[in-house]
């Protein structure tokens, strides 16, 4: 029988009293738990607001297939306390060797990249992220502020984390212009649908499925 399937969802929003209360945020990150449950996925949970020992969001990590950033877009990027959460955890996976060894470049082959030493393969890591800023604003040259960039462009600094361990990075979801559409409850909708085809988990149940009945 084929081992239990593992996600770990972490929820970097950060409550400011009577402005941001993180209710979005958090149906966000409800969604994808119900939708991996009922996948059969063992579901890890993180919300970093709530505290974290650096050591077990080391273990969440390696024992995860796949790795769920739920956040809030604040001043393009990420809430200050997920920095301060990657700094310790990825730290305590550097440090323990667990995460990786090196940076991929060795004096014996100097075709060996930057960036290419992650321990982490196999794994797979997706954001998902709430924004002030409306989906025409990203790969637009005309667009004034990000002047053609992508929402990957913006998160490299957060990926490039993940890529750096080993992980695959997977297109993230977006739900955009939160304080003036009306219509949120379409993304919350369509939400497990990407899952489901961004992980492509309906092909994988059919493989394994298929792999039970065989054996």
């Amino acid at each position: 029988m084929a081992d239990t399937k593992k996600v770990l969802i972490i929820n970097s929003h950060l409550t400011y009293p009577n402005w941001t209360e993180g209710t979005l945020n958090n149906a966000f990150f409800q969604s994808a738990k119900e939708f991996f449950t009922s996948k059969s996925y063992e579901v890890m949970e993180t919300t970093i607001e709530d505290g974290y020992k650096p050591e077990e969001e080391e273990q969440k990590h390696l024992a995860a297939d796949i790795v769920i950033l739920q956040m809030p877009v604040n001043w393009f990027g990420a809430p200050w306390i997920y920095k301060k959460y990657v700094d310790e955890v990825f730290n305590s996976g550097l440090f323990s060797k667990s995460f990786l060894t090196g940076d991929g470049r060795t004096k014996d082959d100097p075709t060996k990249q930057y960036g290419s030493g992650g321990l982490l393969q196999g794994k797979k890591f997706m954001i998902s992220a709430t924004w002030n800023a409306p989906a025409e604003a990203f790969d637009n040259q005309l667009q004034h502020l990000m002047q053609g960039k992508s929402t990957a462009d913006l998160f490299l600094n957060i990926t490039s984390n993940y890529r750096f361990c080993g992980f695959e990075i997977m297109e993230g979801y977006n739900c955009f212009d939160i304080f003036r559409r009306n219509d949120i409850a379409n993304d919350l909708e369509n939400y497990p649908k990407y899952l489901d085809k961004v992980f492509d988990l309906q092909n994988l149940s059919s493989k394994r499925q298929l792999q039970e009945n065989l054996n």
